[in-house]
This record gives structure tokens, sequence and C-alpha cells, in this order.
């Protein structure tokens, strides 16, 4: 989830029991424990009032929708499943080449 794994799960449990004691460890981690639970509340909140005001067209949305890699990638996509799609419509003379056949090559494009 936070890209803890299991080796540093452990050193974070050993030094919180050394740092905070036996005694007083449990009590922090109900309140950790709280803490994340309020975090997603929070989280779940946003998004359903950002769906409620933007309207019926995004009944789908998530809040990972705003992370710019996601969008980039999803746009970049797009863009390519409509740019698959529009080749073989509008430029029906292009074929793909056989083997060992050479590109076309226009000496004075270079």
């Amino acid at each position: 989830m936070f890209g803890v794994g299991l080796p540093e799960l452990a050193v974070l449990l050993v030094v919180g029991l050394l740092i905070f004691g036996p005694d007083r460890l449990p009590e922090f981690a109900r309140q950790a424990g709280r803490v994340l639970r309020q975090i997603k509340q929070f989280s779940q909140n946003a998004r359903d009032d950002l769906r409620e005001e933007l309207g019926p067209e995004f009944a789908d949305f998530e809040l990972t929708d705003l992370d710019p890699r996601r969008a980039v990638r999803k746009y970049m996509q797009d863009t390519w499943d409509e740019t698959d799609a529009d080749d073989a419509v509008k430029r029906p003379g292009l074929r793909p080449l056989k083997k060992g056949e050479r590109p076309p090559y226009d000496a004075e494009a270079t």
C-alpha cells in the first residue's frame, strides 16, 4: 500500500517497541488505525462531493483520475486508439512492409 514490505514493517515494529515500550505500543497502534480510517473517510467524502458537484457525466470519477501520470497515459492511449482507427480509413494506400523490404527514403527531405 505505501511501499512498505515485511522487512520494513518488522524494523518499524522493533523501533516502535523500543521507543514507546510494550505498554504504550498498542494504544499508539489504535490511534494510528483511527487516523487512517479518518483519512480514508475524508477522501471518500471529498470524492463524493466532487461527483455531486460535477454532475452525472462524472459518476465514475475517482480521485486517482487526478494523478497526472494516469491522465497522460489515458490521453496517449485514447490518441493511439483514434490514430489506429483513422489510419486504416484515411490512408488506405499504406501497408505494412514485407519481410526484407526497405522503407521508402526521400533524400530531399533530409
